[in-house]
């Protein structure tokens, strides 16, 4: 990524290797999130995103958003059952999930099963990059060493991570390279 900006936000560049996760930090309001869903191709932005050296403006928005997935801190949902939006996986479990979670109406779920819910979604089906917008800001602590733990697992597989948190100590545990953003835009 070089240079990657809008008329909100000011340039900003960095490299994503395989299995590698990037913090972004910084206080509220600085563009964390914005820069988030620039990098998904959710927000208009100028500057140059790569995917394995093919150019975001080079493919389908659809194409990119399948090998590029954004976590929202607060996930969209459009079906009313949380089965209707994922299906049975292995790691349900790992993350701390109820085993009647599918059946459950996403209303009735709790803030931080809607977002572990939402990270297990957008892994589903692989995509070579995650941004997680404050993943475990709703979760104890047990929940959030769990999603830790997945997204350690992650990048074992070779998934590169673009992580915003306001966690200091989480982004030590994770982050392979931080990016700390002053200020608003």
């Amino acid at each position: 990524m070089r240079d990657l900006r809008s008329d909100l936000t000011a340039p900003l560049s960095f490299d994503l290797d395989a299995g590698q996760c990037v913090a972004v930090t910084g206080p509220s309001g600085a563009g964390k999130s914005l820069r988030l869903r620039m990098i998904a191709d959710l927000l208009p932005h100028d500057g140059a995103l790569l995917l394995r050296g093919v150019a975001c403006a080079d493919m389908p928005a659809t194409q990119w958003r399948r090998q590029v997935r954004y976590v929202q801190s607060e996930p969209g949902w459009w079906a009313p059952l949380i089965g209707d939006h994922i299906g049975p996986s292995p790691l349900l479990g790992a993350l701390g999930l109820p085993d009647d979670i599918l059946t459950r109406r996403v209303d009735s779920a709790s803030t931080g099963e809607r977002q572990r819910v939402a990270i297990l979604r957008a892994v589903a089906d692989r995509p070579a990059v995650l941004l997680l917008d404050e993943p475990t800001a709703a979760l104890d602590e047990a929940a959030t060493r769990a999603v830790e733990g997945l997204v350690r697992q992650l990048m074992g597989g070779g998934m590169g991570i673009v992580l915003v948190s306001h966690d200091a100590a989480q982004v030590a545990r994770l982050a392979d390279q931080v990016i700390s953003l002053a200020g608003r835009g």
